[in-house]
């Protein structure tokens, strides 16, 4: 059983930056952030598919977030500019064991079968 453990949550004010980071206990092959605002259904935010590294973003965080990561070390990160109220949200990693063989699976919360606990992320105005 794979675990996920995310790191690097906080407080920051609109227009600043912040990392997550995720360490995964066993080997993936994609791993994922959603978030989770209160209120609101959990979102997908950024993927990362080790073979060939492609990376997905939702429309609302391309530009400003950067996922990446070491596949050797199963850490994946999630380095986040140009911060606005509207992130503030619970972020949760995601992994997932099998590859994607239909691109919008890598959208999709319950094609991910390991979860981490979830850390906040508080952008202030």
């Amino acid at each position: 059983q794979v675990q996920l453990v995310e790191s690097g949550g906080g407080s920051v004010q609109a227009g600043g930056s912040l990392r997550l980071s995720c360490a995964a206990s066993g080997r993936t092959n994609v791993m994922a952030w959603f978030r989770q605002a209160p209120g609101k259904g959990r979102e997908f935010v950024a993927a990362i598919r080790w073979t060939g590294t492609a990376t997905y973003y939702a429309e609302s965080v391309k530009g400003r977030f950067t996922i990446s990561g070491d596949n050797a070390k199963n850490t994946v990160l999630l380095q986040m500019n140009s911060l606005k109220p509207e992130d503030t949200a619970v972020y949760f990693c995601a992994g997932r064991l099998s590859p994607v063989y239909d691109e919008v699976d890598y959208y999709n919360s319950g094609r991910y079968s390991h979860w981490g606990q979830g850390t906040q992320l508080t952008v202030s105005s």
